[in-house]
């Protein structure tokens, strides 16, 4: 029922545009968490820990009205900070999988909306399944990413816009929760809500069984993917098949792009199988030990940085809302309902509009991935010794422009990236920190830049800077080591609404 590589190729402009879409509604939606948490008190889940005399605001539901506490938020925020740690944790063994695998079989969603649903019935009995349903819902969500990341392979001197097109849709996932806040807010059940979003992840499934081929895309630099593709049919007839059949062809192919020899040289310009396994013997003798790779400086320097960022990001995202709130009350205990609820009013009116603006991330991570993509067309792989030597033999002493190395021009390229999200970064950190209501949207506006422009940026430079068959394991181990940092998020949260009474600018 797989399609082959030949059929997936003809299909990559639908299977991008379904990935982006899946990655949009069903990838990374617990970076919504602001607009979750909302629905998931006024639903009732770890209400059972507050006391009614001792609640700091009170949920207003036509059926009945659920009390809301300080111990309430950290549990859930606790939910928040697992599920958060799956979705970044889980890349390092997706990838190993993934290399055994192909992407095909890692394409599956965890059904943790049908949890959600369920649980929804009882909350007092059922509320610890929302941690098991975060969990799965981190993990399907970055199953959903990681194997799309795969498909820009197939769009050659585009890979990069493409690249930062998937991660961009990633990133706006966010959107998905206050849209079903929306939705929610108009009168419909939360189990309706969550069971129907379950049955539209069910197309997935259909559509990876479909469109999705079992082999994985080879990278450009690789192999010359259009050619691969061609000659597919031509491999199933061959005694050298598979990787062996790709590399004797693309040997063949080097060959017969050099200068011809005349026949009088008696010159053999065939090639045989014994070409092809003594070449493939001594690419091993020139590849990069991983050891080295893994203790290089920029690679440490890289985990130190992106995860003050990922800490930063997170922490901002599962703060929001009681950052909002003491903005709004200025730090004052609000008496009576009427300011409460004017409170939670506001606090729900930026939270809807920071849901809005994820798109941001769609629109601008191509944006990125153009900076990536700059110049790489007029690059070459490799000095064009032939024609220097020519030049020499004939005595021409012409000078040529100095060509420019697709190496060097990457290298550039996510630098460049790089330095444009650090600024932007910078400007996150400064905004967050001034008390003020109305500064909040451009707050939400770099955050919502940042986070779709920082792992771009990070991979780029992996890509440039190291080898392609290591690329898979460090950006996995970055991702770990991030997520493993990510979780003094959730101290520093009870340390913000404990000890420092809500007090966010510390």
């Amino acid at each position: 029922m797989a399609p082959t590589l030949q059929q997936a190729y003809r299909r990559r402009w639908w299977m991008a545009c379904t990935a982006v879409l899946e990655n949009l509604f069903f990838s990374a939606v617990l970076l919504g968490w602001g607009s979750l948490l909302i629905m998931l008190k006024k639903e009732g889940f770890y209400s059972s820990l507050c006391a009614v005399e001792n609640t700091t605001n009170t949920t207003q539901d036509e059926q009945r009205q659920w009390p809301s506490c300080d111990q309430q938020d950290e549990m859930l925020n606790l939910g928040f900070t697992i599920g958060s740690f799956v979705l970044s944790a889980t890349t390092l063994p997706l990838g190993i999988l993934m290399d055994h695998f192909g992407p095909r079989p890692m394409r599956l969603v965890g059904r943790s909306c049908t949890l959600m649903a369920l649980a929804s019935r009882d909350v007092e009995v059922l509320s610890p399944l929302i941690f098991l349903a975060l969990s799965l819902n981190g993990f399907g969500g970055i199953c959903l990413t990681f194997t799309s990341l795969t498909l820009p392979n197939m769009f050659g001197n585009l890979r990069s816009t493409f690249m930062a097109l998937m991660i961009g849709s990633y990133a706006s996932s966010a959107i998905t929760f206050p849209g079903i806040k929306l939705i929610y807010d108009a009168g419909v059940a939360f189990v309706v809500i969550m069971f129907t979003w379950s049955g539209l992840a069910c197309l997935i499934f259909l559509n990876c069984a479909l469109n999705w081929p079992i082999e994985a895309f080879p990278a450009p630099e690789e192999v010359n993917y259009t050619k691969k593709i061609k000659l597919s049919g031509l491999a199933l007839d061959h005694k050298v098949t598979g990787d062996r059949f790709y590399t004797h062809v693309t040997i063949v192919g080097q060959r017969l792009s050099q200068e011809a020899p005349s026949l009088e040289e008696g010159a053999d310009v065939f090639i045989s199988s014994q070409d092809v396994r003594s070449t493939s013997e001594k690419l091993p003798e020139r590849s990069v030990p991983f050891r080295r790779s893994l203790c290089a400086p920029i690679f440490l320097w890289s985990l130190l940085t992106m995860g003050m960022t990922q800490l930063r990001v997170i922490f901002y995202m599962a703060a929001m809302n009681k950052m909002l709130e003491y903005i709004v009350t200025s730090g004052q205990e609000q008496e009576t309902n009427e300011q409460r609820q004017k409170a939670a009013e506001t606090v729900g009116f930026y939270t809807s509009v920071f849901g809005a603006m994820q798109l941001l991330c769609l629109l601008t991570c191509p944006l990125i991935g153009y900076i990536m993509d700059w110049r790489i067309k007029d690059c070459v792989d490799a000095p064009a010794e032939g024609t220097a030597l020519g030049d020499a033999r004939d005595g021409v002493a012409t000078k040529s422009p100095r060509p420019r190395y697709r190496k060097i021009q990457k290298l550039t390229n996510a630098i460049s990236a790089f330095t444009l999200t650090n600024f932007l970064l910078v400007g996150f950190g400064i905004t967050c920190l001034i008390n003020n209501l109305h500064l909040q949207f451009v707050t939400f506006v770099l955050h919502t830049v940042v986070r779709g422009f920082f792992h771009s940026a990070c991979g780029s430079l992996y890509a440039a800077v190291f080898p392609s068959n290591h690329f898979g394991t460090l950006t996995g181990l970055q991702s770990l080591s991030s997520a493993v940092l990510a979780l003094l998020q959730q101290p520093l949260f009870m340390a913000m609404v404990g000890p420092l009474k809500g007090e966010p600018f510390w």
